[in-house]
């Protein structure tokens, strides 16, 4: 099922952002995981490799060899642990929100707002990572995501992080951003609707800002569900207001048409 946010920046440009399912997550997780692999095997040899030639290089220093033995190995244990954490971060960092296997899949990280994600957030969520990774190998991950309406894991709560498609469609109009006009594409209710239901629709989206999240959740859902019977399929992929959004995105681009379609002449 796909799922969107809408985010709005200061500037007053708005943005609907695919959220990025499980499936295109755990796919990108896995190409980073053999990258991973690969460096990390390259780690170890090179780490045999010097430990092997401890001795020869402790003569040439003047050093013990054991001592420099036990340092290279300690030095190579701490780069690999090490890299599960710098390797997300890194990438996220540098990479504007992405790893090699996020770009392949065509997906990034970025602040709840829509912004870059910056160091602290990346470094967060990648603590975290280290926690969900041991504590079940992802799979208390995976039940979080499912549960969460913006597909979000531990470690992305922690941080303030979503991750979304790579490209959001920007809404130039911040009036029909808040309209949810982009969201009436879902949606294809043939007419099914009487005026007078798709009026009461345009009276909750207009005053809705007026009330409480509680109060607008409680009168989004009981106009929602007198209406889904009439609907099709499309309807039970959206939530409730999302449902409403939809709806009037729709009627209110069904209205300019008609209004600007040629009359008698």
């Amino acid at each position: 099922m796909q799922r969107f946010v809408r985010v709005r920046t200061p500037e007053a440009i708005a943005f609907i952002y695919e959220l990025a399912g499980l499936g295109s997550r755990w796919l990108a997780l896995f190409v980073d995981s053999l990258i991973q692999l690969a460096l990390g095997i390259g780690l170890l040899i090179l780490g045999f490799d010097a430990a092997a030639r401890a001795p020869d290089l402790a003569k040439l220093l003047h050093l013990n060899g054991k001592n420099l033995g036990s340092a290279i190995a300690a030095v190579v244990i701490l780069a690999f642990a090490s890299l599960l954490l710098a390797y997300f971060t890194a990438f996220e960092c540098l990479w504007n929100g992405q790893t090699p296997g996020k770009r392949l899949l065509g997906i990034r990280v970025v602040r709840d707002g829509g912004f870059a994600v910056d160091f602290m957030g990346a470094l967060l969520r990648n603590i975290v990572r280290l926690f969900e990774m041991a504590l079940g190998g992802y799979a208390i991950s995976a039940v979080v995501m499912l549960l969460s309406p913006e597909n979000k894991r531990l470690g992305d709560y922690a941080a303030g992080t979503i991750v979304v498609r790579d490209r959001g469609l920007e809404v130039a109009d911040p009036a029909s951003w808040l309209r949810g006009d982009a969201a009436g594409d879902v949606l294809n209710w043939h007419g099914a609707l009487t005026p007078e239901e798709i009026e009461v629709v345009d009276q909750f989206l207009e005053r809705r800002s007026t009330l409480a999240p509680a109060a607008a959740r409680r009168t989004a859902a009981k106009i929602a569900s007198l209406l889904r019977p009439k609907l099709g399929p499309q309807a039970g992929g959206l939530s409730d207001e999302e449902l409403l959004v939809a709806i009037g995105a729709r009627a209110e681009r069904r209205a300019r048409v008609g209004a600007d379609a040629p009359g008698p002449r």
